[in-house]
């Protein structure tokens, strides 16, 4: 009977402080040779500062890692990837202006000469498309690809320099879902040739179709290892949180009244005054949820900004219940957008929707904070701002609920429940919500989704931007896609599907429904 290999990564009581904070605490994980496996868990559940021991950019205090049987002390990436080990991170390590073949022998041309180096990266890269489906053009610059072949590229990186284990961070936050189907396909290939695969991800959909095994991590240390085939994603949200969360979004029938947004033909430029969007039309009800699917960059952001007031409108026709604003009228700018009553969740909520040292009670009052009931004439009134702060932790579970704490000292699930607070506590008539979940822990995903329904249900308008497909498809009423600055197509809730949705994404033919 033949030996069992070693397992390709052994972790045994790992231990991270950062001063007082035990950020992975007697960590223990074996990963077996040739399988693909996930690590799931909440933010600041230890996951990063984990991988990152893994990977060489962290050293740990205790503990010992053994690759494919062996004890290892990696102090460097690089000496990381002299064990086989590569990661591919979230925000990818490429150079734009160089070529695929360039990026490939970056870092990799000690003791090889530049010819000998190209023609080792043109024979990977020919075995790779006949391999294992990995299509990646040699000779293209990489700021002219689209964001799947660059992931490609970061992948071929990796197996340039040998590696045996990948580990892979949120790698499909900014895919389609053929891309992403057609990373996890390039993914099993690589395992059925000897490879091993990490998954760092928050989707539990993803883990549960293309894990063999599942880590959880909670506050630090590992809470359980399954194997995939015998969990599922209830079981997996509950170790990830402590409680038993509900991962389903109960949305019932919207009943649509009359528009509160109406834009027609509308154009806005970007930061170098180019047109980005162009003859964008755009109807949003009272009572309805309209969501915008694309994949980052194609104008959603500059969108939001622009409906919000924060981004000059260039063309156009733009009325928000029943006033017209915009390019032939009065300039839109955010107070006159909250004189239309509409309020902004935005998309980078510590860049613009919070100041990071100020306090939670500051931050509660921030685009209210010099106008009744917050201020008079001259002063302030503090009793009443931190009444009215204390009222809101209560009212959205804010923790730790404390009004003078800088909001920087807050998790960004709590900062997320603040500045949702803050805008729907003033009575919109429209919520323009950016990427409401980004970065939000598993429990405050489930208690925005609910509070955005209920918003919805007491007759308000939403206009939802999310690069989560999943939570587009669960929350709207209605679906619009993006791609390249243009609405390409619009589909009822009744017809969306990932595939369609998918397509449009990427720029197919317009479908609409």
């Amino acid at each position: 009977m033949p030996d069992t290999p070693a397992p390709a990564l052994e972790v045994r009581g790992l231990n991270k402080w950062f001063g007082a904070n035990h950020a992975n605490d007697d960590v223990s994980l074996t990963v077996a040779a040739g399988t693909l496996h996930g690590i799931i868990g909440e933010n600041g559940a230890g996951k990063s500062t984990f991988m990152n021991q893994i990977y060489g950019t962290l050293q740990p205090d205790h503990g010992e890692i053994r690759i494919d049987g062996v004890p290892r002390s990696i102090r460097s990436p690089r000496e990381a990837i002299d064990a086989g080990i590569a990661m591919v991170h979230q925000h990818f390590m490429l150079v734009d202006r160089f070529t695929v073949l360039e990026n490939l022998l970056l870092g990799a041309e000690g003791g090889v000469s530049l010819k000998r180096g190209r023609a080792r990266a043109r024979a990977l890269l020919d075995r790779l498309r006949q391999e294992h489906g990995l299509d990646v053009p040699a000779d293209a610059v990489v700021r002219t690809l689209p964001v799947g072949i660059r992931q490609r590229v970061e992948i071929a990186k990796a197996l340039f320099r040998g590696a045996r284990l990948l580990i892979l961070d949120e790698p499909t936050s900014v895919l389609t879902p053929q891309e992403t189907d057609q990373l996890f396909g390039i993914l099993r290939r690589l395992i059925a040739g000897g490879g091993t695969v990490i998954l760092i991800t928050h989707k539990l959909r993803e883990i549960l179709a293309h894990t063999d095994q599942v880590t959880v991590m909670r506050a630090g240390r590992v809470v359980a290892t399954r194997h995939t085939a015998e969990t599922n994603a209830d079981d997996l949200a509950t170790l990830m949180v402590g409680r038993p969360v509900s991962l389903r979004v109960d949305r019932g029938q919207g009943h649509p009244g009359e528009p509160v947004l109406t834009a027609e033909r509308l154009c806005v430029a970007d930061d170098s005054g180019q047109p980005r969007l162009t003859d964008i039309d755009l109807t949003v009800h009272a009572g309805e949820i309209v969501g915008i699917a694309g994949v980052s960059g194609n104008g959603q952001s500059l969108l939001l900004e622009a409906l919000a007031g924060i981004r000059p409108i260039t063309g156009g026709r733009l009325v928000l219940n029943g006033t017209e604003v915009g390019a032939r009228h009065r300039r839109l700018t955010p107070r006159r957008a909250r004189q239309a009553a509409v309020a902004h969740v935005p998309e980078e909520r510590l860049s613009v929707g919070l100041i990071g040292r100020f306090a939670a009670r500051d931050n509660g009052i921030l685009g209210h904070h010099d106008g009744p009931p917050y201020a008079g004439p001259v002063f302030q009134h503090h009793r009443r701002i931190t009444a009215a702060c204390v009222a809101t932790m209560s009212g959205y579970d804010i923790r730790p609920p404390l009004p003078g704490l800088g909001m920087e000292h807050f998790s960004g699930g709590n900062q997320q429940k603040l500045v949702l607070a803050r805008e729907i506590e003033h009575g919109p008539a429209l919520l323009l919500v950016g990427q409401p979940t980004r970065g939000v822990d598993i429990g405050a995903v489930e208690f925005i989704h609910r509070r955005l329904i209920a918003l919805r249900d007491q007759g308000k308008g939403l206009l939802l931007v999310s690069s989560e497909l999943e939570e587009i498809l669960a929350l709207s009423d209605r679906i619009l896609v993006m791609f390249d600055g243009r609405i390409i197509g619009a589909l009822t809730a009744a017809t969306a599907d990932e595939r369609t949705i998918g397509r449009l994404m990427a720029g197919a033919v317009p479908e609409v429904a």
